[in-house]
């Protein structure tokens, strides 16, 4: 059954609509659009700045959510939304979902934006904070369900924001995809898999094209918690095409047009994990194995995907593949000065947009290494190529601490860009014990800039498949 992309000649009013209603109920006012300050540009395997002390970091950053201005030689302008209060001086704040699922939503043409996190423990549970872009003030709105509701012990990790409904939040409920209205407390059911699938099954990993149209979701036994493969729903045909794994399944993803999807997978070869691009038009597959030439952690955009190309020659190298007509491996976007400095691991592309020019275009990448004699950074990066790349803010994390608890991927940042690209939120412990989140304001225009589509020249000695 086909999976179509669906267009709709009536989508921008509907959007129009709904920020009339949404500003009109919840008093949000129209946005100016802005330029930040700070932050600087520089080629890949630029040499590392030495870190920050634990003392030096406390001494900048605001014990209380607000604003605040990193020291030199960053200059960017931060925000911190949780603070102690939150959780009684606890360690409650759940990391960010992850690179690819939006904490905040679609605040295009707004004053303000709206934020999600998870507070464990008994301190509230998802809860919903506001922040007004002009002011920097962060207000704690409360749990985003009402009392009594069964997602109030849950994290929100792989929970996400619509990319085009600013109050919309999607997340699974065993079989069902749900969409939650956060300010209305309302859900609407986008499908449920039991008709179609089966009993004992339910959906995990979810994705959303940007015209939420098309779903994408991992299909997994409910029992044994198995993953079975790779399953895409379009709202407009009501179909569902499913792509079953041949290997031991990770995850899959889905393009930012819904028509692309592409899945990690592990057939046996030593050190590798293959990924198998999938066209939700056609059903056709292309697989790619490796060890070599394959990507690991990954985001997409209208027909591309952005991701880290760990046998690449280049230290930690991200490598940008593009879907049409044929797919095309390459070129190198980013990398590292050595293999043993933190990279931009966790790579967010939530900026997408379509129709722009890829040297218009940007993804953002944190990390936090054990390596703590150098400063693992959030830093941006043009997917065109030229690898210039906008270095932002430190991300200010100890891994050997213990803020995030016992497990050390929770410490990781797996930060995400915001709809527009202009903010990027993560979480960090401060080198203490406990993980907070904070935004940093993303000084993009001094990366990319409007109306700039000369080609850059392409490095001596890379190869462009």
């Amino acid at each position: 059954m086909a999976v179509m992309k669906p267009t709709s000649a009536n989508s921008a009013m509907i959007r129009a609509c709904v920020w009339t209603v949404l500003m009109l109920t919840v008093g949000i006012t129209p946005a100016i659009a802005q330029t930040f300050p700070g932050g600087w540009v520089e080629r890949s395997g630029s040499a590392v700045r030495a870190r920050y002390s634990t003392s030096q970091l406390q001494s900048f950053i605001p014990p209380a959510r607000g604003p605040f201005t990193f020291p030199a030689p960053y200059n960017t302008r931060g925000v911190r939304i949780t603070d102690a209060s939150d959780c009684g001086g606890a360690d409650c704040v759940s990391y960010v979902g992850y690179s690819y699922w939006r904490n905040t939503n679609a605040h295009q043409g707004s004053n303000e934006m709206l934020i999600f996190l998870g507070l464990n423990g008994g301190n509230g549970g998802p809860t919903l904070f506001r922040y007004n872009k002009t002011t920097d003030a962060v207000t704690k709105v409360g749990p985003v369900f009402p009392a009594g509701s069964k997602f109030n012990s849950h994290s929100g990790n792989t929970w996400y924001f619509s990319a085009s409904l600013p109050t919309k939040l999607y997340l699974p409920d065993g079989p069902r995809m749900l969409r939650y209205d956060v300010i209305a407390k309302t859900f609407e059911t986008i499908y449920d898999i039991t008709a179609q699938f089966g009993s004992n099954r339910n959906i995990y990993q979810m994705h959303s094209s940007n015209d939420d149209r098309v779903h994408s979701a991992t299909l997994q036994v409910t029992n044994t918690g198995e993953y079975l493969g790779c399953l895409v729903y379009s709202q407009i045909t009501g179909q569902f095409r499913f792509y079953p794994k041949i290997g031991g399944f990770d995850e899959c993803n889905l393009d930012k047009s819904g028509r692309w999807a592409i899945s990690l997978e592990d057939l046996g070869i030593a050190s590798d994990v293959a990924n198998r691009i999938f066209d939700n038009q056609t059903g056709r597959e292309t697989r790619i194995n490796g060890p070599s030439g394959t990507l690991g952690h990954l985001d997409t955009g209208y027909g591309y995907v952005v991701g880290a190309d760990n046998y690449n020659s280049l230290p930690q190298a991200t490598t940008l593949w593009t879907f049409e007509p044929s797919i095309a491996q390459g070129p190198v976007v980013h990398y590292n000065i050595n293999w043993n400095v933190s990279a931009v691991n966790h790579i967010s592309h939530a900026n997408a947009k379509p129709n722009v020019p890829l040297n218009q275009q940007y993804a953002c990448g944190s990390d936090a290494t054990s390596n703590y004699a150098v400063q693992n950074e959030i830093t941006c990066f043009r997917i065109d190529g030229s690898q210039t790349s906008l270095v932002v803010a430190p991300v200010m994390t100890n891994p050997t601490t213990s803020g995030g608890g016992s497990e050390s991927y929770n410490k990781q940042p797996k930060g995400n860009l915001d709809i527009t690209g202009k903010y990027f939120i993560w979480t960090t412990n401060l080198g203490g014990n406990r993980l907070d989140a904070f935004l940093v304001k993303v000084p993009s225009q001094v990366l990319v800039t409007p109306g700039d589509v000369t080609p850059p020249a392409t490095p001596i000695g890379l190869r462009i498949n």
